[in-house]
């Protein structure tokens, strides 16, 4: 799968009551369409598909293919830290529809390096589709090396793209710099998108993209036309609303920009808690201020 340019980490939208909320899936859909987003990626962390049951998960997937019709590329996220468990959830789902597999490094567990290199290598051997592997410390508890991730991508030839929300540009680079060009290297922080992309990066995963695909595209044409003055300018001029929407935990912060657009509810599920009455209005405000919402 050719993995260049903006994909999107897709929410689950809820109603008040916390039940999923399926009458919003077409407009976040077409959102999407509208917006030129390249790849969509469901049950990733921002669709908070910890919280999710197998049964919701399925009529997700209905939801989100029926609406989507092949217009856009899915990637589904499949990820924890029992490796069996995935090895089992791998064989059993149908994934017709999906183009790769997004699977996060084991969190909680905090495995050795050999530990994540044999994880991702049962994987691998079972999957029908590609691989990427996400690597985010921040939230896993553990971080994928550049070694261990070239080492993946050298043994097994279906893993063949790292969404890296590490936050550690150093560490990017190093496997930009040590991996093959065939191996595809993903941001997957809003924030560093640009930086990532003008060191090598062929795209982002984005969670802001959820509401505001328009100018991240038109950040991507920035870089693609030599205009990078532009592509900083649009660059800093997101970092208040990626800031906000990241404030107080995600997705907390972007269901409330999407709820500021009339695309859904900004309910979240426990442990998770809806964003405040003042980040809601701060987002909101700089909503209306920006000068790349139109």
């Amino acid at each position: 799968m050719n993995l260049k340019g903006l994909g999107v980490a897709m929410i689950t939208p809820f109603k008040n009551d916390g039940s999923i909320d399926f009458q919003s899936i077409p407009g976040i859909i077409e959102n999407f369409i509208t917006g030129r987003v390249d790849y969509i990626v469901i049950f990733g962390t921002t669709a908070e598909v910890a919280c999710l049951t197998n049964i919701e998960k399925k009529a997700v997937i209905q939801a989100v293919t029926e609406i989507n019709q092949n217009k856009i590329p899915l990637v589904i996220g499949i990820g924890g830290n029992d490796t069996v468990k995935l090895l089992n959830e791998i064989q059993t789902s149908d994934l017709q529809h999906f183009q790769a597999i997004l699977s996060v490094s084991p969190y909680y567990n905090k495995p050795s390096q050999e530990g994540i290199y044999q994880h991702f290598g049962q994987l691998a051997k079972a999957s029908p589709l590609p691989i990427i592997v996400y690597n985010v410390p921040s939230r896993t508890g553990s971080d994928i090396f550049p070694e261990t991730f070239l080492r993946m991508t050298k043994d097994f030839e279906n893993i063949i793209a790292i969404k890296d929300a590490s936050g550690d540009m150093l560490q990017a680079q190093e496997i930009l710099r040590i991996c093959p060009p065939h191996i595809q290297v993903i941001s997957g922080d809003d924030s560093l998108t640009l930086p990532m992309l003008l060191a090598g990066a062929v795209g982002t995963i984005s969670v802001l993209a959820n509401a505001l695909p328009v100018p991240l595209l038109r950040m991507f044409h920035h870089v693609e036309n030599g205009e990078l003055q532009k592509a900083y300018n649009l660059h800093y001029s997101l970092l208040d609303i990626v800031n906000l929407i990241f404030e107080e935990g995600n997705p907390v912060g972007v269901k409330a920009l999407m709820a500021s657009m009339d695309l859904c509810e900004k309910t979240v599920r426990l442990p998770l808690i809806e964003a405040s009455s003042d980040l809601h209005e701060r987002i909101e405000n700089t909503l209306k201020t920006s000068v790349y919402s139109s």
